[in-house]
């Protein structure tokens, strides 16, 4: 398979020489730079960039050179987010010591079973599991174990936790960030895309071990363990289904009346049909602004449509009579079917608290209290000490019996993990029993 030419630039000289590694590293990851130099900027891979696999045929020599590979493998995929309506793979990149980098164009395919038989079993090293693993599931690519390096430095308190950020104080590389907001979809990908690419799994198996080692030294590998198990448990979940889509359109909290509430949500709607038939992000047929805009003013007519902010494009334009017909629809409805307020799946908004139930308030108070506490003693950010809507949810409504036995069996009834509630639960049952 052809590789672009391989270059890396070391405090700007150029040099197709890998720099000189010890012997108990990884093979394929190069060694971190001397702590007293400057980081290194990484400009290409080592062993250079390959050309996408599209076919059959190369996937399967691909499929067999991993298949012979050895350790974790680093997983990454590239999506087209803010230019597309599905948050599909456009390119999955991969890389296994002894294998090498291959990056695989997923349109020719669809599936890849036969990449899944050979790493499902081994452990997947990504950046931001979360982001990645629906993509990939839909790609038929399931893991079995993973390691999230994002998380995992979380876990070890660092405040930085972009691969970026990373690589550069932890393994002393600079890697270049231009493409990670560009259009995935385009075809062909562009050489300069692909070998940002690929240098996003260059260092992931090196970053893996760092971690793993800081991990130790902090005595929470078995929460990164439960935390990544919890990952690969979820991988499969279907994606949740929000029943008012509609209401997070951003500004919607400006919209007064139960009528202005139905011009957004029929203006949303009809941007919504028309961003699937297109597979274009909503917000590149009509802005969220504009929307808003609309719903407020409710133009009766094109030209007073037009005048407002975020009609002005071309593309908007030529759908005026949409926008329109959404309007007039939306005028049309019968009282019975305007938008009411949706029954609450969970405590109010905090801000409302004080004055609904100022006990709860309190112990809200209290209950943060002890978790920022113990986040900042345990040097993990309290978000993944324990999740905020937990929190608020056993302050809103705390078992009857304010045991510790109790308080813990709520906690993992929301999906706490058995580290974070042996952490967190004595200080919160203490909290919950404080009177107000």
């Amino acid at each position: 398979m052809h590789r672009r030419a391989c270059g890396a630039t070391y405090r700007g000289r150029v040099t197709d020489e890998p720099p000189a590694r010890r012997r108990d590293e990884e093979p394929d990851s190069p060694d971190k730079p001397d702590d007293k130099t400057e980081p290194v900027l990484l400009t290409a891979p080592r062993d250079g960039t390959p050309d996408p696999i599209v076919d059959r045929a190369e996937l399967a020599r691909a499929v067999e050179r991993f298949a012979q590979g050895t350790g974790p493998v680093a997983v990454d995929a590239e999506r087209a987010s803010g230019y597309r309506y599905t948050h599909r793979a456009y390119l999955v990149q991969l890389r296994r010591a002894g294998a090498g980098t291959v990056l695989i164009d997923p349109l020719p395919f669809g599936q890849l079973p036969e990449l899944d038989e050979v790493i499902s079993p081994t452990e997947w090293v990504l950046h931001a599991a979360s982001q990645d693993l629906p993509c990939l599931t839909e790609l038929g690519l399931r893991p079995t174990r993973l390691f999230d390096t994002e998380l995992a430095a979380r876990l070890c308190g660092f405040e930085r936790v972009g691969l970026a950020a990373l690589t550069e104080s932890l393994l002393g590389y600079t890697l270049e960030k231009h493409h990670s907001a560009a259009d995935w979809s385009t075809r062909p990908l562009p050489a300069s895309w692909l070998t940002y690419a690929a240098l996003d799994v260059e260092l992931l198996l090196q970053l893996r071990d760092t971690l793993t080692e800081e991990l130790h030294q902090q005595d929470k590998t078995e929460w990164a363990k439960q935390e990544f198990a919890a990952l690969v448990a979820s991988a499969g979940d279907p994606p949740r289904v929000r029943a008012d889509p509609w209401r997070r359109t951003s500004g919607i909290h400006r919209v007064r009346g139960a009528r202005a509430l139905a011009r957004v949500r029929a203006l949303w709607q009809a941007r919504d049909e028309i961003a699937q038939r297109r597979d274009a992000s909503p917000g590149r047929v009509l802005a969220d602004a504009a929307i808003i805009a609309a719903a407020e003013a409710d133009p009766k007519d094109e030209r007073s449509l037009l005048a407002l902010a975020g009609f002005g494009g071309r593309s908007v334009r030529r759908l005026a009579p949409t926008w329109l017909t959404a309007l007039s629809d939306a005028r049309a409805l019968a009282d019975k079917a305007l938008p009411t307020t949706p029954p609450s799946e969970g405590p109010p908004p905090p801000h409302r608290w004080a004055e609904r139930d100022p006990a709860a308030a309190a112990r809200l108070a209290r209950c943060r209290e002890v978790v920022t506490g113990l986040a900042t003693a345990h040097r993990v950010p309290p978000e993944n000490l324990i999740a905020p809507d937990s929190v608020r949810r056993l302050a809103w409504s705390p078992p009857e019996e304010l045991t510790e036995e109790a308080v813990a069996a709520v906690l993992a009834g929301y999906g706490a993990r058995p580290w974070q509630v042996a952490l967190v639960t004595p200080g919160l049952t203490a909290a919950l029993r404080l009177p107000a």
